[in-house]
């Protein structure tokens, strides 16, 4: 079967994202089936289909490597709008709790739209919280709606195995036994999980926290991870009360309980928010091939710090962006994130702490390599057809012309991409998605949070 060909036309500026930092104007990129074939201008080629890219950037497909889709089910909730993190995480598991497999799949679906929608072509979830002790193919249902949307996925089969009892902090109610998570996670990882290039579905295994699993199931999910040859991610020193209770109850530091622990052996693990680590901690990292999947608006939303990102980069740990649950953000933008990295690495070490363009990176090529690909991240020849187009035309980004993939970061009211193109196939067309009802989308969504608001027996405001 002749495979299908597509023509970017026109482009304004194509920020390609490779190691010489090339940029085209008035550029054009040729696709075949799922890959990028030729970059330029005005390229003499024939296609199926022709977008037209006029006043837009191209930017290759943005990458979300830190999630919680079902949290977009709590967004807001006035019980922890101004909670730091241990307050926040015991109000809502409460109401957590209640999740099932509907809920899941709606706010999987709404997440990974709005995500879609602001120029994200691959997104990470890790998803935790089982309610009952029972898997009841929550992650299923979750892989279910990026198919159904067409965007790239990788599902982390998250884990908690300590509860309030045991000295954690989630309900007894929600976690499960090492043996249940490990069957379910070998159950994932056989029936969902592509090694081949372009995969659209990769499965990683992701224990909660350090205070939310006992160590025998780190210690386990190591071997599994090794076993199967799949990535690992957890959350890491995104607090300093995390530092004292690791300190306290585990008579070390966040990072050096994940190496003791296996995580730190052969480079399949990133971890999410790092706020709180130390020079000698990042040098470890680096060594290690540990990624950071950096998570500036949830840590500036729960009062928890800025990450030293610049330490990071110095010191050449792989950096990437992260959303994190929309009940900590509260909104699921890509562009936003960067643009919030950028602006912390500011206030954190000066004007000149990080470009539009190395923010850019880190959305981009930086989560490509957290996520241990090598065919996502730019727009070279033999890359992914992972394309996202912001139109620069409109007002608010009038006056910005002299550098339009700067104004990416610096302009702009709405980071909504024109197109979106996802392994070769469009998936945003003209602002809106090409496959589903985003309106119906949102209805499904409120739906199914008041459905969860009354399981939990609150009342919203």
């Amino acid at each position: 079967m002749k495979q299908k060909t597509l023509l970017v036309k026109n482009a304004l500026k194509i920020a390609v994202m490779d190691g010489a930092g090339t940029e085209i104007s008035g550029g054009d990129i040729y696709i075949e089936g799922p890959r990028i074939v030729k970059t330029g201008k005005n390229l003499r080629v024939k296609a199926m289909e022709t977008v037209d890219a006029r006043g837009c950037v191209a930017v290759p497909g943005l990458v979300n490597t830190h999630h919680h889709l079902y949290q977009t089910l709590t967004r807001n909730l006035p019980g922890a709008q101004d909670s730091k993190l241990f307050d926040w995480l015991v109000y809502l598991y409460e109401i957590w709790r209640h999740i099932d497999g509907e809920s899941v799949h709606a706010s999987a679906r709404a997440g990974l739209a709005e995500l879609l929608l602001s120029g994200c072509t691959t997104s990470s979830d890790h998803l935790y919280l089982f309610p009952g002790g029972a898997s009841a193919n929550l992650i299923d249902a979750e892989i279910e709606a990026a198919r159904e949307l067409g965007i790239r996925f990788h599902p982390c089969r998250g884990s908690m195995s300590r509860g309030k009892s045991a000295g954690g902090l989630p309900p007894d109610d929600v976690v499960q036994t090492e043996d249940e998570i490990m069957r379910d996670c070998e159950r994932l990882v056989n029936k969902y999980h592509d090694r081949g290039r372009f995969a659209m579905t990769r499965i990683a295994l992701a224990p909660c926290s350090p205070f939310s699993v006992t160590p025998e199931l780190l210690k386990l999910t190591a071997q599994a991870a090794r076993k199967w040859d799949v990535r690992m991610h957890t959350h890491l020193a995104e607090t300093k009360d995390e530092n004292d209770y690791c300190l306290k109850t585990l008579g070390m530091r966040p990072l050096e309980y994940m190496r003791s622990s296996g995580w730190l052996e052969d480079g399949r693990s990133w971890f999410a928010h790092c706020v709180h680590l130390n020079p000698a901690e990042s040098r470890l990292m680096a060594k290690t091939r540990a990624g950071v999947a950096h998570c500036p608006s949830s840590n500036m939303r729960l009062g928890s710090g800025i990450a030293p990102v610049n330490m990071y980069l110095r010191h050449g740990v792989a950096v990437s962006l992260g959303v994190d649950g929309s009940a900590s953000n509260d909104c699921n933008d890509m562009p936003g994130e960067a643009r919030n990295a950028m602006l912390c690495a500011r206030v954190k070490d000066g004007a000149g702490a990080m470009s539009a363009r190395q923010a850019l990176r880190l959305a981009t090529i930086g989560g490509a390599r957290v996520l241990g690909r090598d065919d996502i991240g730019s727009l070279e020849p033999g890359m992914a057809a992972d394309i996202a187009l912001f139109d620069v035309s409109g007002l608010d980004f009038a006056g910005a012309q002299s550098d339009p993939v700067a104004a990416l970061m610096f302009c702009g009211t709405s980071h909504r991409a024109r197109h979106v193109i996802v392994n070769g196939k469009i998936a945003v067309k003209d602002g809106r998605l090409a496959k589903l009802d985003e309106r119906r989308i949102a209805a499904a969504q409120n739906k199914a949070a008041a459905k969860l608001y009354r399981k939990a027996g609150l009342t919203p405001a």
